[in-house]
């Protein structure tokens, strides 16, 4: 990723700084990070959750967490809360994400292993995995049907026999919004999920490449990761539109 590029790794930056640079100097203040939605719909969202602690963080994500074990992958870590988190549990964590300031970061805050790299970079050579991350909706990385299928059959062959998967997302039907509704609409269309978004991020004059994100229902989770090697065992459900489900193997590949 260029510097340029990096829209999401300047504003973690300038959350962990406190400070936001302008024209008429420095002030405080929470830093929001724009999603642009290739519909044109722009959503913020603020940058200081990827830095929240554990007693912060909703009762469906420390009761899923709780279940991670042994060697952790985690995949998208941006700040580091979760690795972090691990960590001082005693578990041995690899955190990856495609933000080099996002590393630069995790770093400075203490992970102590991190890894500049996207998920379907992943391979062999970082050893095994007992659990695999995928908290702060990034289960959306799978990106489609057809994507989900290989990654899932990659993360397989990188975990240990009674691996899990802690995978976070949200249900995109839980809305009334008519601009969601239509993107649903014209997805379908299109062929693909309604859940499917092509979206970047953008922070000042930083912007990074489009890239597609999936959000899935429950039900669309079986069918995405029907004959992939793993299996739904369990979910965590929050008051809102977001879940958790855990994932484990389903016989060898």
């Amino acid at each position: 990723m260029k510097e340029i590029e990096d829209a999401y790794g300047h504003a973690l930056f300038d959350q962990m700084s406190g400070k936001t640079r302008s024209g008429y100097g420095e002030f405080e203040r929470h830093v929001q990070i724009p999603v642009e939605r290739d519909d044109g719909m722009i959503d913020t969202h603020s940058a200081s959750l990827y830095f929240s602690i554990y007693e912060d963080w909703p009762a469906f994500q420390r009761e899923a967490i709780a279940l991670a074990k042994g060697r952790v992958l985690d995949i998208g870590c941006g700040a580091g809360r979760h690795s972090l988190h691990l960590q001082d549990q005693g578990l041995s964590v690899l955190g990856i994400d495609t933000s080099p300031l996002a590393i630069d970061i995790c770093k400075e805050r203490g992970v102590r292993e991190t890894l500049l790299m996207s998920i379907s970079q992943i391979n062999r050579s970082l050893g095994t995995f007992d659990t695999i991350l995928m908290l702060g909706n990034n289960f959306g990385l799978l990106q489609d049907r057809q994507r989900a299928a290989r990654l899932l059959n990659r993360l397989h062959k990188v975990t240990t026999a009674s691996a899990r998967i802690i995978a976070e997302t949200l249900d995109p039907y839980n809305t009334d919004d008519p601009f969601h509704l239509e993107y649903h609409r014209r997805n379908r269309e299109l062929g693909r999920m309604p859940g499917q978004v092509r979206i970047r991020v953008r922070y000042r004059k930083y912007k990074t490449p489009w890239f597609d994100y999936l959000f899935v229902s429950t039900k669309e989770m079986q069918e995405v990761i029907a004959g992939s090697g793993w299996k739904i065992t369990r979910f965590f459900d929050s008051p809102g539109s977001l879940y958790i489900s855990i994932l484990e193997k389903d016989g060898p590949r």
